[in-house]
């Protein structure tokens, strides 16, 4: 049994089709990143699997439960933190945990989770009176505080500095040691490929690919670019009549070759021929902000960019 089973998932708000029949699976253990444009129905996706929204059509399962009708044992073992989740000015860092711990029948112990998540010194500290960073960090105390097998995360580290972006992932790191099950939903695309087992692109209301990492950057990686500097003049037919390159392009005396295949191999031995030294040569990495822009067509929103999807 998968921990999480979503299949042909659709909905839509009148005209508006926000998820246009995904599908996906998460394994018990597994940190599961979602990615995609703003508006792709990130949000309204997760928001079915918690049970928030009714799909107008297809199944979920999480832990083999269904979260509309079985809605009282899945907020037992799913723990959430919405994007935009808060809590009373006034209400202090205890009072939240101890309050949300009474919710549920077989809870986390909440002062545990104050240690766990360096909130033991903001125990008495009103919730107005906190960081960015502490905020999210008793946000995410409150998802766990239930004692959940599945953890969804939206947005986690919106509006953080990096260096409480970085705690915020080593905190989710430790978490998942803990057995827990995460559904991590970012458009931070560092953040993806630094926490996730395995992601989905969603756009357009579907899913454009499910892979590790690593795997979607190999596949939107055919295109390929060698960069360098050559020693002594040469004639650029050398590399544009390669099988392998597509274009070259030389500003300011540095050579940009492009292609695709044995690249690298390919100009390293067209330029051996011609007895020309490539001179600080580099290959550009590929990384997940060019899988997105592979499977989406469009770059990464900013954080400012961001609205609901």
């Amino acid at each position: 049994m998968y921990a999480l089973e979503v299949r042909n998932l659709h909905k839509r708000y009148g005209e508006h089709v926000a998820v246009d029949d995904v599908s996906f699976t998460v394994e018990e253990g597994e940190i599961f990143g979602i990615i995609g444009p703003n508006g792709a129905g990130k949000t309204t996706t997760v928001e079915s699997i918690a049970g928030l929204r009714t799909p107008d059509s297809g199944s979920i399962s999480v832990l083999g439960l269904d979260p509309i009708k079985d809605r009282a044992e899945v907020r037992e073992r799913l723990g959430v933190q919405l994007q935009e989740s808060s809590c009373p000015d006034a209400i202090k860092v205890a009072e939240a945990l101890e309050l949300y711990s009474s919710f549920y029948s077989n809870p986390a112990d909440w002062r545990e989770l104050m240690q766990l998540l360096s909130l033991t010194e903001k125990r008495d500290t009103q919730y107005k009176a906190l960081s960015g960073g502490q905020k999210q960090r008793l946000s995410i105390a409150l998802a766990l505080v239930g004692n959940p097998k599945i953890a969804i995360l939206d947005e986690l580290t919106t509006g953080l500095d990096p260096q409480a972006r970085r705690d915020t992932w080593n905190l989710i790191e430790r978490v998942h040691d803990t057995g827990v099950t995460i559904l991590l939903v970012t458009h931070f695309m560092d953040e993806a490929e630094r926490l996730s087992d395995r992601i989905a692109v969603i756009d357009g209301g579907r899913v454009a690919a499910v892979d590790t990492p690593e795997g979607l950057i190999a596949r939107s990686s055919a295109v390929q670019q060698v960069r360098f500097r050559v020693s002594q003049p040469l004639d650029k037919s050398v590399l544009t009549e390669l099988p392998e390159v597509s274009n070259v392009e030389i500003t300011e005396g540095r050579w940009l070759v492009t292609g695709r295949g044995q690249l690298l191999s390919s100009v390293a031995g067209a330029l051996a021929r011609a007895q020309v030294v490539a001179e600080d040569l580099r290959v550009d990495q590929r990384n997940l902000d060019d899988a997105f822009v592979a499977f989406t067509g469009r770059a990464p929103e900013a954080p400012s960019e961001r609205r609901v999807g």
